[in-house]
């Protein structure tokens, strides 16, 4: 269990094998509950290579010390990022 927001990460080992690998993080807010966007590869058992980057959007919450995960959201494909992208730039347009 993590006890600082730098001590969490989402890349997974089993037997010295990465099987997730995390290529960036985001700390989007910070407090008793802290959200992070993680970017993250998931390895293709058959193939042996590495899927296309996928994004996990997570809370966590602070409690005795230490982060415990709470929620998820999985970003599965670079159409449903886009798709939420553009419908978040429509409800915050930019101010000019």
């Amino acid at each position: 269990m993590a006890e600082t927001i730098d001590e969490i990460s989402i890349q997974y080992e089993e037997e010295g094998q990465v099987l997730r690998k995390e290529l960036e993080k985001e700390v989007l807010s910070k407090g008793s509950w802290t959200t992070i966007m993680f970017l993250y590869q998931d390895l293709d058992r058959k193939s042996g290579d590495y899927g296309p980057p996928k994004v996990s959007i997570r809370r966590f919450q602070k409690r005795e010390g230490v982060y415990l995960q709470r929620s998820k959201f999985e970003i599965s494909s670079a159409a449903q990022a886009k798709a939420i992208c553009h419908k978040i730039n429509d409800w915050y347009p930019e101010e000019g």
